[in-house]
């Protein structure tokens, strides 16, 4: 047999802290963050406690890894040509994308959603969106334009240039705040709803970007 290439080692790797990170949410979701152990999360991962080091230097490590995934998931869709920018039609294809995502990993979604609500995760989750942090973060390509201060940068422009052949009532940073507050809304529900009505839920998803587009 010939040995591995380096490429198997990294198809390996990745395979297996996938299986860690998917292992730990599940059971930082449901058993707590605090209360779940790196022994516990090994033995459902079924690796030894010395491997799972190989991987993660702490639990707190393992931790951000799942919410820099999650980050990474959604915000890989953002700004397609990575120019710093958002078009309208790089918005609604962002737009489009979440509603896929939001179907196909439903229980992902709800599980992070589950672990959020933890308030000294919510702590971690800021600590790790540090983009200090965040350009660490293996998954992350540095000429992905995706972390945190860039995506509010993007967002705060793209609303703002709306602003142009509007009226003074128009209040730009209002209009992304109740984009975000629609969006997030939207998502709670779909996560949340089984069987839903997809001809609703695209009516929807279409009035969203209808209104801030």
């Amino acid at each position: 047999m010939s040995p591995r290439t380096p490429q198997q080692f990294k198809k390996i790797r990745e395979e297996k802290m996938t299986l860690i990170m998917d292992v730990a949410l599940e059971h930082f979701a449901t058993k707590g963050y605090f209360k779940t152990t790196i022994s516990h999360i090994a033995r459902h991962a079924k690796i030894s406690k010395g491997l799972m080091y190989n991987y993660f230097d702490n639990k707190e490590a393992l931790l951000h890894s799942i919410i820099h995934k999650s980050v990474h998931e959604v915000y890989k869709y953002l700004d397609i040509n990575r120019d710093g920018h958002i078009s309208e039609e790089e918005f609604e294809f962002f737009i489009r994308k979440i509603n896929v995502l939001l179907k196909e990993k439903r229980h992902f979604w709800q599980l992070m959603l589950q672990l959020l609500m933890q308030n000294d995760v919510r702590i971690q989750f800021f600590k790790a969106l540090q983009e200090s942090d965040y350009l660490t973060y293996p998954g992350h390509d540095p000429g992905d334009n995706f972390y945190p201060s860039q995506i509010q940068k993007m967002f705060k422009e793209y609303f703002h240039t709306k602003k142009e052949g509007k009226d003074k009532s128009f209040d730009p940073d209002c209009e992304l705040e109740m984009f975000v507050n629609s969006l997030m809304g939207y998502a709670i529900k779909t996560i949340y709803s089984e069987g839903a009505d997809n001809e609703y839920n695209a009516k929807t998803i279409n009035r969203i970007i209808e209104l801030y587009k």
